[in-house]
């Protein structure tokens, strides 16, 4: 007998489903196999709206597989508002950070959860999808550097942020989600020599998970070169130690700069003399040091450096040119664009909050377009087993598997 892949449908929907196969004399299993096949079938990108209205409202039963995530080391949501648009419901949520929480609680309705080593994992609900952009400054370029010029520990020795990933492992070990979906840094699998990616790949394979992995660049969806790392599990028992899934190629056609500029932007975020000034002299000095360092004028008709979190600090990496005048930062909204977030969702903290938070995003877009691949997974296991109904009955309990007839 299959895993269960589908769980908590709510009694509505299995009313539908009912009602929907009674109308096309058809039996629930062909009724519902037949809307499964057509799933994979289904463009979905040319079918829903780029941003969905936040909560969303369904007027209409849903084209597309429902199923259960939860939002861990959430942020501000990015995880949340791609799964919401392909059809997913956020059972749960876990962010510290005490201004992250006010953004999602003004974005989604709800506040997460805090510590996550606070909660037990078999407090975290059942679901079908795990997603998690679990905290990177350990393993990222800039924050390995910091730490050890701070003589700090990083990786796995870092005790506040680098061994959440064992309080997230344990947590898929208790509640073996059918897919985990994970975000990290570039820098994740070359940290230590390689060596802490071995450990989280190690674990992850313990698990019994078969495990993809992808460097993808945001700049494909959004006009900013953004280079993250991205981890999908399926759980063997479920789908087997041949799962078909690939990684989404980027799109062909490449949005620019100038699509998230505004048109009047607000003489606050033009550099001061003494600020520009400092800049100009900083990058000389390295340049003839033979470094890199300095700040990063933009082409209008390219793509931006990456929108780092000390972005509020002076703003050097993505500096915008103006005739006549000193370059500026980006406003808020901006970054809020630049990042691929709707700029409708209402920026409810400090410039420097809102600056932190988008430069730890994850691009909601690159996140869908990953989730997208996922699901024709989703489908193509739920399809291929011909005898079985894998969807369970909402409620608190754990339906048993009900076959069809």
């Amino acid at each position: 007998m299959p895993d269960q892949l589908i769980r908590d449908v709510p009694d509505d929907l299995h009313l539908w489903i009912k009602e929907e196969a009674r109308d096309q004399r058809k039996s629930k299993q062909e009724f519902l196999l037949g809307t499964l096949e057509r799933v994979r079938e289904l463009d979905a990108a040319e079918r829903m709206p780029l941003f969905r209205a936040i909560p969303p409202i369904e007027t209409e039963p849903p084209e597309f597989i429902p199923f259960k995530f939860v939002d861990l080391f959430a942020g501000i949501g990015g995880f949340r508002i791609a799964l919401e648009r392909v059809g997913g419901t956020c059972r749960f949520s876990v962010e510290w950070d005490k201004y992250c929480q006010k953004t999602y609680r003004a974005w989604f309705g709800d506040t997460p959860q805090g510590d996550i080593r606070k909660i037990k994992p078999w407090d975290v609900p059942d679901c079908d999808i795990l997603g998690a952009g679990f905290p990177c400054q350990p393993f990222s370029i800039a924050g390995v550097s910091k730490k050890k010029s701070l003589g700090q520990a990083h990786g796995f020795k870092c005790v506040n942020q680098g061994n959440l990933f064992f309080t997230l492992a344990n947590i898929i070990e208790a509640k073996r989600p059918p897919v985990i979906f994970l975000e990290n840094v570039k820098n994740l699998k070359s940290h230590d020599s390689g060596n802490t990616w071995r450990v989280i790949r190690e674990r992850l394979d313990e698990l019994n998970y078969v495990v993809f992995t992808q460097v993808i660049d945001a700049a494909g969806w959004v006009p900013q070169h953004r280079e993250r790392v991205y981890i999908v599990g399926f759980d063997r028992k479920v789908f087997g130690d041949a799962p078909p899934f690939s990684f989404p190629e980027s799109p062909e056609s490449r949005p620019t700069l100038t699509g998230i500029l505004e048109p009047k932007p607000d003489p606050r975020y033009t550099l001061t003399d003494h600020l520009w000034d400092y800049l100009q002299a900083y990058a000389k000095k390295h340049k003839e040091l033979g470094n890199g360092f300095g700040f990063g004028l933009a082409d209008f008709a390219g793509v931006t450096r990456t929108l780092s979190a000390r972005y509020y600090k002076d703003g050097s990496e993505i500096l915008i040119p103006q005739n006549g005048h000193n370059p500026r930062r980006l406003m808020p909204v901006e970054c809020q664009r630049l990042m691929g977030f709707d700029d409708r969702l209402k920026i409810v903290v400090s410039d420097t909050q809102a600056y932190k938070q988008f430069g730890n995003a994850v691009v909601p877009k690159v996140v869908e377009a990953v989730a997208r691949k996922i699901l024709k997974v989703v489908a193509w296991q739920l399809t291929r087993t011909k005898n079985e109904c894998l969807l369970k009955r909402g409620g608190h309990g754990v339906a048993g598997l009900r076959k069809s007839h």
